[in-house]
């Protein structure tokens, strides 16, 4: 066996980018502004740009992000908001702090992403947002939930996108296309930092303002307090790790769709399901994921190897008891069937060629000729389909 591979490469990411991460923390430790020093704006300045969108707030977290999108729209206790259970917590988690009801709408089971198609039956007088989440890297259908949005008057659509900043839809970037965008910057993500952080996007100077007020406490100037706010800023030092790798960002980007297309030639003649992405969009691949029965066994076997796997999520939010209340365990049957087979596999824009086809070698010997066939043709014998829709295996 040769040696351990890693799940998300950052050490050949810090080694590509020791001197710039360096030059730009250096600056930050010698003018000493570090909360709100100028790399926030100039950072601010840079993803706005890059994603078209006119204003960008930068944030402690991408929870945090979330966190202040729900306060910036007025979110109310007894709100709903329209989300999926297949995500990590803090999707929910926030409109919970907030006093808000999360009401959850099924996946599409190739993607895994919320099915818009679902979401119209689920809106009441107490809906106030739909919040899709951007999953492993590929936009939700956003013109969709936008026009369903737009139907029903007074909704907000806070994009998720934790996992997908840098990728399009329909040409546009993910963060620019809704009513705000909301992205992670934690070191794992497409674009990290070395700690936590995050941002937001709109086009809408009043939400604009509102974030930028509550993440400062609410203060529209200094000890002058405007609203009910956080402690949500961006440290300066993580703004400037970001700065210095937008240097080779573009490239991380096309790397990683390279890699995900190579993913899905080494395996696509082996029978195995692998997430669709939608003609409309581009996926930079925050996680690549397969679905693997037996997988228990197979994330063994691969470990055995020296091969890291991750599961992104092994339980939906309606299953976990925090939520649970929210939702019942027969409400989103696609979530809970792709639960238990989806498998994340070393993704990054340093994995090499041999690496990727040492992953690839190793999940096919662990994969036998009668499981290929089942993935090839998932059975949806065993899931529980809406009653609105009868016979539908996405």
């Amino acid at each position: 066996m040769t040696g351990k591979l890693e799940f998300t490469d950052l050490k050949s990411q810090y080694a590509a980018l020791r001197e710039q991460i360096g030059e730009r923390i250096q600056r930050v430790l010698d003018h000493g502004q570090y909360i709100m020093g100028p790399e926030v704006k100039e950072l601010e300045q840079r993803l706005a740009a890059f994603t078209g969108a006119k204003h960008c707030i930068t944030v402690a977290s991408g929870t945090e992000a979330l966190l202040i999108a729900l306060m910036a729209i007025g979110l109310k206790p007894g709100d709903e908001v329209i989300t999926t259970p297949f995500t990590f917590a803090a999707t929910a988690e926030m409109i919970v702090l907030l006093g808000g009801k999360p009401v959850f709408v099924d996946i599409e089971a190739d993607t895994c992403n919320i099915d818009a198609s679902l979401i119209e039956a689920k809106i009441t007088g107490r809906t106030r947002a739909i919040m899709p989440v951007s999953l492993y890297g590929q936009c939700a259908d956003m013109d969709e939930i936008n026009a369903i949005a737009a139907r029903h008057g007074n909704i907000a659509v806070i994009e998720d996108a934790a996992q997908s900043f840098g990728a399009s839809y329909k040409g546009r970037r993910s963060c620019h296309l809704s009513t705000i965008g909301c992205t992670s910057f934690f070191p794992s993500k497409p674009l990290g930092c070395y700690g936590d952080g995050g941002a937001m996007f709109t086009d809408d100077d009043a939400l604009a303002q509102a974030c930028r007020e509550i993440r400062v406490h609410g203060q529209s100037a200094r000890y002058t307090h405007t609203r009910i706010g956080v402690g949500g800023r961006m440290d300066t030092l993580q703004c400037a790790v970001v700065l210095a790798k937008l240097e080779r960002f573009e490239w991380e980007l096309q790397r990683r769709r390279e890699i995900g297309e190579r993913y899905h030639a080494l395996l696509a003649d082996a029978g195995l399901k692998l997430l669709a992405v939608r003609p409309d969009r581009d996926c930079v691949w925050g996680q690549y994921t397969v679905f693997v029965e037996h997988r228990a066994g197979v994330q063994a076997a691969l470990q055995a190897q020296g091969i890291p796997t991750a599961v992104h999520y092994p339980l939906p939010l309606h299953f976990q008891p925090a939520y649970a209340q929210y939702c019942g365990p027969d409400s989103c049957p696609r979530s809970a069937f792709v639960a238990q087979q989806v498998m994340s596999l070393p993704m990054s824009a340093d994995l090499g060629e041999a690496d990727q086809g040492r992953v690839t070698s190793a999940l096919l010997a662990q994969v036998g000729a009668r499981d290929r066939q089942a993935h090839a043709s998932p059975d949806c014998s065993n899931l529980v389909l809406p009653a609105s829709e009868p016979g539908r295996c996405s």
